[in-house]
């Protein structure tokens, strides 16, 4: 029997991170955080009011106005949706891959989590017709789903599901009584934003919809932990309110003053944040679209990238090439990509992915190596895939993509 949860690489404390940008801090966020350092009063629990205004602001330009008590604040996604889970109670559903950081949460309060396949178009949704199955198998083996976490932006697979195929997901969820948490962590990280349609599940269902942000995804460096939930409108929305500040009490779940006061001032989205957001995108868009390029040509699977810093591939078609350099597993293959890469190659199990499904995520802010200069260097250039050290980390992908193509290709059978 092959190993799941081979020793040293356990599915929690081993879990991949939120791909980071590769880039220097920002220097206004720099200058904003160190001019908060002395302060030695902490942030409340559920934040402060200068962030929980800005977020209030940030979604409001979005369209997704929020009530003055219906947003909350936290040291990163993963404490909001612990606290969410807690508060909402009953087994949870999960497209199936999903975000790393999804499941353990629930695990963890010992909440049952059900996978649900997605729809061809794109990850981070489920099919509805997989949903609806799945919540009536779930119910009659005693089951009590109530919870459905889903991504419109979506780590792993950077798709963005259609309005459409969100509608039909959203509709099948608000019909079995679901409550949402909607992870728009990647929302405003779309690579082509005028042909790429991006709707909230809360536009749709304003009274069912808790919308989460991790501000790593556009906003601020992955070491600043901070994240914002919008809750949902009414009465449902205020006794969620209640409880999610009752369990982040109870795990004294604050944003460090300091790094709240950046979160604050970049959910303003002032001028050189935005600049930013805006360079960071168009960089990763481009090393996105290589590294999907890399991928085809080798003959590897990947819906092309549409948001985000990665990009997710299933090297299914190298099978036999793979086996004979004894990869047999998604681990397997993380151990082997990420040795010959130099980068995280995160295997599809760790989003909760079949184990003998040969799939891996790869990040796009892993090929930004060398100094600070020369990684600024790569955001201000407007060719900056010909910058050398770019040329030098595609170059390796590439190869190691491509040797693997041979070798598959010298195991085909003769015809």
């Amino acid at each position: 029997m092959r190993r799941t949860e081979p020793e040293g690489h356990g599915p929690v404390r081993y879990g991949p991170p939120l791909p980071a940008d590769g880039l220097p801090v920002l220097p206004d966020l720099a200058a904003v955080l160190a001019a908060a350092a002395p302060h030695a009063e902490g942030e409340p629990v559920g934040g402060g009011p200068a962030l929980l205004d800005a977020a209030r602001g940030f979604w409001e330009r979005r369209g997704t106005p929020a009530a003055p008590d219906h947003v909350v604040a936290g040291p990163g996604a993963p404490s909001l949706l612990l606290a969410l889970t807690a508060a909402v109670g009953g087994d949870i559903l999960v497209p199936r891959p999903c975000a790393a950081w999804w499941a353990p949460y629930a695990r963890l309060l010992g909440r049952p989590v059900f996978h649900v396949a997605t729809p061809a178009e794109c990850g981070g949704v489920p099919d509805p017709f997989a949903l609806l199955e799945t919540v009536r198998r779930v119910r009659a083996e005693g089951g009590d789903p109530r919870l459905l976490v889903l991504s419109v932006a979506d780590d792993p697979t950077a798709t963005v599901a259609p309005p459409e195929v969100l509608h039909e997901a959203v509709e099948a969820a608000a019909d079995e009584g679901l409550h949402l948490v909607s992870d728009e962590t990647w929302r405003d990280t779309l690579h082509d934003p005028h042909d790429t349609v991006l709707v909230s599940p809360a536009e749709m269902l304003p009274d069912r919809v808790t919308v989460v942000s991790d501000l790593a995804g556009a906003l601020l460096p992955t070491g600043w932990p901070a994240a914002v939930a919008r809750l949902p409108a009414g009465a449902t929305g205020d006794g969620l309110h209640a409880r999610v500040l009752d369990v982040l009490t109870a795990l004294d779940a604050r944003v460090a003053a300091p790094v709240a006061a950046a979160a604050a001032h970049a959910l303003t989205e002032p001028e050189p944040v935005t600049a930013r957001v805006a360079a960071a995108v168009r960089l990763h868009a481009r090393l996105a679209a290589a590294a999907h390029a890399a991928v085809v040509a080798a003959g590897a699977l990947a819906r092309p990238p549409q948001a985000g810093r990665h990009l997710y591939v299933d090297l299914g078609p190298l099978r036999d090439a793979l086996s004979a350099r004894g990869v047999g597993d998604a681990q397997d293959l993380e151990d082997l990509l990420t040795a010959r890469l130099g980068m995280p190659a995160p295997g599809g199990h760790r989003f909760g992915d079949d184990l003998g499904a040969l799939r891996v995520r790869l990040s796009t802010g892993a090929l930004l190596h060398g100094t600070d200069e020369q990684r600024m260097e790569c955001l201000m250039s407007p060719t900056p895939l010909e910058l050398p050290h770019v040329q030098r980390s595609l170059i390796l992908l590439r190869s190691v993509l491509d040797d693997l193509r041979d070798d598959a290709q010298r195991w085909e059978p003769l015809r």
